[in-house]
């Protein structure tokens, strides 16, 4: 049996491993995958996207705990979102 590490099929650093999926999973998978792209790498995006997402989720909550322990960062943070951005600036005179 060959490993990762004799195939040549495989990047340094890459691991061949097989993932088992259901017939109705790998239709629905199928079915909206772009025509050009592998199983496998429409597999791999699609991890990719989620621990981003997991890493975003506990990022946020990160962030807000430390507004939280910190309540004048809290204070400046909502006096920025309540700035009025939309509105065009003043022309400065030159």
């Amino acid at each position: 049996m060959l490993d990762a590490r004799h195939s040549l099929n495989y990047y340094p650093g890459m691991a061949a491993t097989t993932v088992k999926l259901e017939d109705s999973l790998l239709k629905q998978i199928r079915a909206v995958k772009p025509r050009e792209q592998t199983l496998a790498a429409y597999v791999r995006e699609a991890l990719e996207r989620d621990l981003l997402r997991r890493r975003l989720v506990a990022a946020a909550g990160d962030y807000a705990a430390f507004l939280d322990a910190n309540p004048e960062e809290r204070d400046e943070m909502e006096m920025w979102a309540e700035a009025p951005l939309a509105r065009p600036g003043k022309r400065r005179k030159s």
